[in-house]
């Protein structure tokens, strides 16, 4: 019996993460050449044509950025890039997309039937095509990026949470995680309002249009936060001892991306201007997102001097 070789995998996992990229990548140059594939009409997107474009070109580079990753952990020269070059937007892209690999799958479980928005968007075959996208995207980068670290950096999370010298990290560390712990505490009370079916501090287009989808993603963005908290926690004052350093570490980072990347793009969706003062953004709901995105980073910095701490 023959086995299939890593690098073969890797090959086959880096074609995937590629060809993934391939539908969203399609249709936001096609929206950039003034295409109106899978845009309704009396869509907000057709509202600021010009915004729309510079949006929709930013967006490709970030999704660009997932095949150069892609291209990094499986090549040769990828080994001799500084890690903060690939830790950063990996951090980055394993904040946005994680929620999107939970939060979508979910939606469609709870759904009962097909989305019915109170305004029209973008037609429902694009969310499809696009998340699905997404996941694959998540499953198959972060299959490669465990396997690049594995290779490069895997001393880093050996051993259990008992084995992390307590001088690893100073005590500004230590501050800013129980500072940051804190603060995320109000954002995710405005989540916890939120879910619990409370319209408080909503726009009035979001109150008005709360579904089963809302109340998962509000209950997504309270996972992460949880996660994050957890984790860095965790690091930060070994706690859990016996457990390995690998579970706090992954809770770590995928939460502190979670919350610090998805507040940072909510906060720029909600700061886009407006046609319709329904839609204009409560000071609470830019609170929560400003909040979040500010606390994540914060905790995705302690997780940082963790790792470049104990690769020392």
């Amino acid at each position: 019996m023959t086995t299939t070789s890593p690098t073969r995998v890797r090959g086959v996992l880096r074609a995937l993460a590629v060809a993934s990229c391939v539908p969203y990548l399609t249709l936001k140059i096609a929206w950039v050449s003034g295409s109106r594939v899978g845009i309704p009409d009396g869509s907000p997107l057709l509202d600021d044509p010009g915004l729309m474009v510079v949006l929709n070109l930013v967006t490709v580079v970030m999704d660009a950025a997932v095949i150069v990753l892609a291209l990094l952990f499986t090549q040769r020269w990828g080994t001799g890039i500084k890690a903060w070059l690939l830790a950063f937007p990996m951090w980055v892209a394993t904040g946005l997309l994680a929620p999107i690999m939970v939060g979508f799958p979910a939606q469609l479980l709870v759904r009962e039937g097909p989305a019915a928005p109170e305004e029209p968007f973008l037609d429902e075959w694009v969310f499809s095509v696009v998340y699905g996208g997404f996941i694959v995207q998540g499953l198959t980068l972060g299959t490669l990026f465990v396997l690049y670290a594995r290779d490069r950096w895997s001393q880093v999370w050996r051993g259990r949470v008992r084995d992390v010298s307590p001088a690893l990290l100073p005590a500004v560390v230590r501050a800013t995680a129980v500072a940051a712990s804190a603060l995320l505490l109000v954002p995710s009370a405005l989540h916890v309002l939120w879910v619990s079916g409370s319209a408080r501090g909503l726009s009035a287009a979001r109150a008005v249009e709360r579904t089963s989808d809302f109340y998962v993603l509000e209950g997504g963005r309270l996972l992460f936060a949880a996660a994050a908290v957890t984790g860095v926690l965790m690091l930060v004052f070994r706690l859990g001892r016996a457990l390995p350093v690998k579970v706090p570490l992954a809770l770590a980072w995928v939460g502190s991306g979670g919350v610090g990347c998805w507040g940072g793009w909510l906060l720029l969706s909600v700061l886009m201007p407006q046609t319709d003062p329904a839609d204009e953004a409560t000071a609470l709901m830019a609170l929560a997102y400003a909040g979040e995105m500010i606390t994540g980073v914060l905790l995705g910095c302690c997780v940082a001097v963790f790792l470049r701490r104990r690769a020392a």
